[in-house]
């Protein structure tokens, strides 16, 4: 068969070439819409290669087809690879913390110390495909009362979701796909929420095999109804899975309600058991009704990303002992002044988190003047810029000075603006 060359209306041209292979190809052209289907036998094109929709709809367009061309995972490490605060230490969950754990994963216990979390707790072999996992491990025998909450969850930003439509009467299918470990059996839960609780999707899924790595996929209808936060740095919706919720945070499963439910009524409970075991990665939270393969994203894209809500920032370069985070003034006899350039522009202006504040100082003048407080100050400070002040005493005003840490790998400086 000869090709058939298509000229363009200007310049250039497609040519369609025919396989030196047996079998038949149909490709129906659309006759009124914008949509393209393919039949096709086993050695020619497959017919999801090319799926019905508007093409449109992988650039943000109208129609039914799943494809995407940028962020088809809405979930920011899903694949649990960055963890910028703990540096895959172990940490327990409270009510008056609800501490991250790896980098955009929050956890939350109700009381205190019920379970342990940690990037690749427990030291087990990750899926194929994968090389970290975020472990959860409860720590005694409890059973959940009416009010309580034992979750790992990640928030999502407006800016992320606002192409979903939820809320509206055009809202989107999404599917959930993820894959999870555990010690025990049965079914479990989880939620989807809008950010204010008000709305929520309470799903269950079942690992059949205990300590066994299992896919797991669940497909929601978008929501018609609630508030949902639209194009904004404001947080649209927050993804759940449940660890043990009371019935006060557990609604029927596979149904939109209007209440802050956790999880589904009758799940598994992980902190019911001393020592069980809840292991999750590969987590794609994507636009249709059928999970596609996860988004693995080049390492640097995933951590600038993450970078947008939590930046680690340690000193660059050395001082004897000392490591240096820049310069800047002092511009009182109590306050030294520097601005620091981010690493990427952050959903909003960050709060500060360091470790004691006497492992940092001001130096000039060949002296050291030791921090009795770092701060987030007002003069400067952007989504890009972190104005940080340190407070002390005995400086002399106008001078040129660095803020200094002592070479101590746990100081840091910690840029927040999660949601």
């Amino acid at each position: 068969m000869a090709d058939i060359v298509v000229n363009g209306n200007t310049s250039g041209a497609v040519t369609l070439s025919a396989p030196a292979v047996a079998g038949t190809v149909t490709v129906t052209l659309p006759a009124t819409s914008g949509t393209m289907l393919t039949t096709a036998s086993s050695t020619g094109v497959s017919g999801s290669a090319i799926s019905s929709g508007t093409v449109a709809e992988a650039y943000g367009g109208t129609g039914t087809s799943t494809g995407y061309y940028g962020f088809k995972n809405r979930i920011i490490n899903g694949a649990m690879v960055i963890d910028q605060r703990n540096a895959g230490a172990a940490g327990s969950a409270s009510i008056t913390t609800a501490p991250y754990g790896v980098d955009r994963w929050w956890v939350f216990g109700q009381l205190a110390s019920k379970f342990t979390y940690q990037q690749n707790a427990g030291a087990v072999t990750p899926p194929t495909g994968f090389t970290n996992y975020f472990g959860m491990t409860s720590s005694s025998a409890y059973a959940v009362v009416a009010g309580d909450r034992y979750v790992v969850a990640q928030s999502i930003e407006g800016f992320n979701t606002y192409d979903l439509d939820f809320g509206k009467a055009t809202a989107k299918t999404i599917t959930i796909s993820f894959l999870v470990y555990s010690s025990l059996t049965g079914t479990f839960g989880g939620s989807l929420q809008n950010y204010a609780g008000t709305r929520s999707y309470p799903f269950t899924y079942s690992i059949s095999v205990a300590n066994t790595w299992e896919q797991k996929t669940v497909t929601i209808a978008g929501d018609t109804s609630g508030t949902w936060v639209g194009a904004s740095n404001a947080g649209s919706m927050t993804l759940f899975f449940s660890l043990g919720s009371g019935s006060t945070y557990s609604g029927t499963a596979g149904a939109w309600a209007t209440a802050n439910y956790t999880s589904a009524t009758g799940a598994t409970s992980v902190v019911g058991t001393n020592g069980a075991t809840f292991y999750i990665t590969g987590v794609q939270l994507e636009k249709g009704s059928t999970a596609t393969s996860f988004d693995y994203r080049p390492y640097g894209t995933e951590l600038a990303l993450c970078q947008r809500y939590c930046q680690n920032i340690r000193a660059a370069d050395g001082n004897g002992s000392y490591l240096r985070y820049g310069y800047g003034e002092y511009t009182a006899t109590t306050n030294l002044s520097l601005n620091i350039n981010l690493f990427a522009t952050m959903r909003t202006t960050p709060a500060l988190t360091t470790t004691t504040a006497a492992l940092y100082g001001g130096f000039s003048a060949g002296t050291i003047s030791a921090a009795s407080a770092l701060t987030i100050g007002a003069d400067g400070s952007s989504p890009s810029i972190a104005n940080v002040q340190m407070t002390t005493t005995g400086l002399t005003a106008g001078r040129a000075a660095a803020l200094l840490s002592n070479n101590n790998q746990t100081s840091f400086l910690l840029f927040s603006a999660e949601l």
